[in-house]
């Protein structure tokens, strides 16, 4: 299969983007399909993975380099999260730190990003956890009911949280909850906030976490808030301003998340022209046969033309144009293509492709998850029928 290949002019970062996934492809190399074999069948979470990814810098690429990071853009950001998926890893364990601190850096004031920034840049601290879905409202999120009550110098917080991944293995997580009631607001995007909380002081004082076994290893849980207490100062920006914070780092999310359908499409493609190469059947290679070949094709025409999505996003963001179309087309395209991509590596398997050995299954399982989330390929429509073509709200 061809090189990938990114778009800008030489003097744009497309040679240091070269350079990174080249880097991450090494990396990536010492934690083979075994490695990732074994921990989806303990549920464990790869934490030499992750500690490798933060050692090299990776997870710290657009954090600033006053803050200790690398100071990047999200087409690097982008490049490091494909080749994640493109070499058969999965960057789910740790890709929220990437697009969470955004929140931080962006909206947060000189303190807290002084306080809390180099410290994850460096892997002192982990910010995996995102505390926004809710078992009763979903991906409506305005209708979220867990709340944050000012009380002095600090907030009171009850509620609860579902599908908070990374929950266990986190040192902060940010939290959106509710500080003025849905009936109180003038305009339907207030009412939010967004704060960090301190989950090592947190736990059993106020907090607790319960994971959820799932189809597959993503660490998923679901948080419980029971009058804990979150100083003051742990507010990021204005009170009830946090929905269109929360708004920036998501568009932010699903060009990274695209990225990653992008590399695991990228290997679905490559697995299928592999095997389909040199598997024999009535004196042939299988690859030989149309119906094997058109579909794999198919796939690969259109993930290279997600990709172009993808990346064109992702150079918007970098140059500080605001990206809703672009971020949820891309998310769009890229998970149904990743999706098409592994459906059709695992009929080209045929029976093999349903062998814990060949790795197949697994990534078709976790390439699944972005047809549903982070947000569903319908509410995306939604958005596109509505905000881009000006077609009447469906809901």
């Amino acid at each position: 299969m061809s090189e990938t290949r990114d778009l800008g002019p030489e003097d744009d970062g497309a040679e240091e983007i070269r350079s990174i996934r080249a880097s991450v492809a090494a990396l990536c190399a010492e934690f083979p399909g075994e490695y990732w074999r074994a921990k989806d069948t303990e549920r464990a979470y790869p934490a030499e993975f992750v500690a490798a990814l933060t050692q090299a810098g990776y997870l710290a690429a657009l954090i600033p380099e006053e803050f200790g990071g690398s100071g990047l853009g999200l087409r690097h950001a982008a490049a490091i999260l494909e080749e994640i998926q493109k070499s058969g890893c999965n960057g789910a364990a740790c890709h929220a730190q990437m697009y969470t601190m955004g929140t931080i850096l962006r909206h947060g004031s000189a303190e807290q990003k002084a306080a809390w920034l180099p410290r994850i840049a460096s892997g002192d601290l982990r910010l995996q956890a995102f505390g926004v879905t809710e078992p009763t409202s979903g991906t409506d999120t305005l209708s979220l009911r867990t709340t944050a009550e000012r009380h002095g110098d600090h907030f009171i917080v009850n509620g609860q949280k579902v599908w908070t991944s990374r929950a266990e293995h986190s040192d902060l997580m940010l939290l959106l909850a509710r500080t003025t009631p849905k009936d109180k607001v003038e305009r339907r995007g207030e009412g939010l906030s967004v704060f960090i909380v301190d989950m090592r002081e947190a736990l059993g004082d106020g907090l607790t976490v319960r994971p959820i076994r799932a189809m597959i290893n993503h660490a998923a849980t679901e948080v419980f808030f029971d009058n804990l207490k979150v100083p003051a100062e742990n507010l990021i920006g204005e009170v009830d301003k946090g929905f269109r914070y929360i708004l920036d780092g998501m568009n932010a999310e699903r060009v990274l998340i695209a990225s990653e359908c992008i590399g695991d499409a990228r290997w679905f493609i490559q697995k299928a022209v592999d095997y389909a190469g040199g598997r024999e059947v009535f004196g042939a290679p299988i690859g030989k046969n149309q119906g094997i070949q058109f579909p794999i094709a198919k796939a690969y025409a259109k993930t290279e033309a997600a990709d172009l999505m993808v990346q064109k996003a992702a150079s918007l963001f970098d140059d500080g144009h605001r990206i809703g179309p672009e971020a949820n087309m891309a998310k769009l395209l890229a998970a149904e293509a990743s999706w098409e991509a592994a459906d059709m590596c695992l009929q080209t398997h045929g029976g093999f492709g349903f062998s814990e050995e060949y790795d197949v299954e697994r990534k078709f399982r976790e390439t699944r998850l972005y047809q549903v989330a982070p947000i569903s390929t319908n509410l995306i429509l939604s958005y596109i029928a509505e905000h881009v073509l000006g077609l009447p709200r469906s809901y």
